[in-house]
């Protein structure tokens, strides 16, 4: 579930909203039967909140989406995927504190 302030997107919209975003962009592969994905959920969603206008957050569900975590090799999840201007500038696989989210984010926004 995505909470305020993150999209849920899918194969058919990743491209309009992650790929052409102006803003930089915090895709999080996850699934509904996944412990670790519950996990970080509050995690991303107070990224999403404490980076509101900088930066974009959003979700897939891979089960429900097969195209774009394969397109990315995604194997594991979850899976935090970083893109700037359209393409993939770092990934955190697994679920980690927020410390090390947000680390990666000031690097994103640099």
């Amino acid at each position: 579930m995505a909470g305020l302030g993150v999209l849920e997107v899918s194969d058919a919209t990743f491209d309009q909203e992650v790929l052409k975003s102006e803003q930089p962009v915090l895709v999080d592969f996850w699934a509904v039967w996944c412990g670790p994905c519950k996990a970080l959920g509050p995690i991303v969603d107070g990224v999403a909140a404490a980076y509101t206008g900088k930066l974009k957050v959003a979700k897939m569900n891979v089960d429900e989406n097969g195209a774009t975590p394969s397109r990315y090799g995604i194997r594991g999840i979850p899976a935090l995927l970083f893109f700037k201007d359209g393409k993939v500038t770092d990934q955190i696989v697994g679920y980690v504190p927020q410390d090390v989210i947000d680390e990666k984010v000031k690097r994103l926004l640099a």
